[in-house]
């Protein structure tokens, strides 16, 4: 039998935060050519005041450009994600303007269709999968700080992560070269949901606080709660915040009607 259409519900938000510019961009996009599967994407740009915006804007516009082009009949979504990344990356380092430091920009991107999610990432915006209340899965940051964890260099990674947090050694646009994480899962189950957030926003929250909060919300609610809470616990200092909300629901039931028995003559 067809795997039933899981019902997606979601919802995007942003805020300037207590900046001067907004180089966060967000965005979920849906496809005529390939009827089911939702894009949600978060860009989080970099690289002085025009710079950042262009990064993220070309994020954005590359991966909803390309996921349009997507048919039924294509069926390498991770060569997609991959595509999306290395497309963008490019651009920006062509673009790249010499008043400006470096532009460049993280992505948080998610494909979902049906049980099926398969999602990439580079840079320090994350991608939470949740279920049950709890954090089943999270990105690793490609920081500094996180790098050191990895190599088991923990004394080094503390420094790090109090001293050079935002010190990313992967992103789009960077001059170094680029490293794209991508998974995926085919076990989604009603109840699931995702978030992808920049650090404008993850950064004042625990994993089992978003948990929760994408546990007993529906997803617009959900991101004007996290939203909401994000803004008070800043205090006045917050980078710009973004994020995508992605929520499986029970498939829409076929209402069946009564046929009618045809009488002999």
């Amino acid at each position: 039998m067809t795997q039933p259409q899981l019902k997606v519900s979601a919802a995007i938000a942003e805020h300037l935060g207590d900046r001067s510019e907004q180089q966060d961009r967000v965005a979920i996009v849906t496809s005529e050519r390939n009827p089911g599967a939702v894009l949600a994407i978060v860009a989080d740009g970099m690289g002085g005041r025009t710079g950042g915006r262009m990064a993220s804007d070309q994020v954005v516009s590359t991966a909803t450009n390309l996921f349009k082009e997507l048919s039924e009949r294509d069926t390498s979504l991770s060569a997609l994600l991959r595509q999306m990344a290395t497309e963008a990356h490019t651009v920006i380092r062509l673009s790249a303007l010499s008043s400006e430091k470096e532009p460049h920009s993280t992505m948080a991107a998610l494909i979902v269709k049906r049980d099926f999610a398969i999602w990439a990432h580079a840079g320090d915006s994350r991608l939470y999968l949740c279920r049950a209340g709890r954090v089943i899965h999270r990105t690793i940051d490609h920081t500094v700080a996180s790098q050191l964890t990895s190599e088991g260099r923990h004394a080094e990674a503390e420094v790090a992560a109090q001293h050079y947090k935002n010190v990313l050694f992967s992103a789009l646009g960077i001059r170094h070269e680029l490293k794209i994480d991508i998974d995926e899962t085919r076990d989604l189950r009603v109840g699931d949901a995702f978030l992808l957030a920049s650090d404008g926003l993850w950064g004042y929250f625990e994993d089992t606080e978003i948990a929760a909060v994408l546990d007993r919300m529906p997803p617009r609610e959900a991101s004007k709660q996290l939203v909401k809470s994000a803004r008070e616990r800043a205090a006045g200092r917050g980078d710009n915040l973004s994020l995508a909300i992605v929520k499986l629901e029970a498939p829409l039931e076929v209402p069946k009607f009564p046929v009618p028995e045809l009488q002999a003559n």
